[in-house]
Order: C-alpha cells, then structure tokens, then sequence
C-alpha cells in the first residue's frame, strides 16, 4: 500500500495581488513530492483556515509580500485553533522584517523564510519538520 503524500495548502491571504513566488513555490513542493492545494489570490485568513481542513493538510504555506502579515497571520492561527486545527502547521514566506519573525513563532508559526530563502531551505526544513526522507528534497537549490 503507497504511503500517502504530505498535503500542503500554499495560500494568498489579504490583498497582495503578487503570486509568482508562492506558484514557484508550489509546483517546486509538487515536484518535490507534495500534494499541494493553491488556494488563489485574496484570501480571508478564516477561508484559508477551512480550506486547509476541508482538504485535510498538514502544513499551510503563506506568501505575504505586502507586510501584512502581522495583521493578517494572528487570525489564521485563531481561525485554526476554532477549527480544533491547531495541530495544522502554519509556513510564512515573504517580505517578513527580521524584527517580526520570533513575534510569528511566539504567536505559533512553524517557521518563517524570507523572500531570499531557496527551495531547498523550504523543502528541506519541510522534510525535517515531518521526518521525511533526504530523497524528498530537490537535488539543487532553487
């Protein structure tokens, strides 16, 4: 019987319309070996949250580019723990200020990469955080 792949939902919360970096790296997770859910464009934090229980996943992926996220974060967490969804994962990704990223991990998010951050940092913190094996990760960086 196959094991089943780790479902990750990559999202775009709030009004930040620049989507190339979390399609980037949504089909680099796909190809990696992820089952990736990409909600689209302009999402509220509470549509994330159900979405990433609707469709069952382990780890939820945020692109913020517009430094937003301290606004916009905090209720996805809550949303999450409404859902009894907590154990649910949460990435941040983007233009996040050194400043903020211990205030994102005291709040409850896994991990945040900065807009620098390669595909083999993501993927291979995602192998890490789940116990994967090393043949998860993609052989070059991104």
């Amino acid at each position: 019987m196959a094991e089943r792949r780790l479902r990750v939902l990559m999202a775009k919360i709030g009004l930040d319309g620049h989507d190339r970096g979390v399609k980037v790296v949504a089909r680099a997770l796909r190809d990696a070996g992820f089952e990736v859910i990409y909600t689209g464009l302009h999402r509220t934090s509470e549509e994330v949250a159900e979405a990433a229980v609707q469709e069952d996943v382990e780890l939820i992926g945020v692109s913020i580019l517009s430094g937003a996220h301290m606004a916009l974060i905090p209720p996805l967490l809550e949303h999450l723990r409404a859902h009894q969804a907590d154990d649910i994962r949460v990435l941040v990704g983007g233009v996040i200020p050194e400043k903020d990223r211990p205030k994102l991990v005291d709040l409850g998010v896994a991990a945040v990469f900065d807009q620098d951050s390669t595909i083999a940092e993501i993927v291979g913190w995602i192998g890490r955080e789940f116990g994967l094996p090393a043949s998860a990760s993609p052989s070059t960086a991104g």
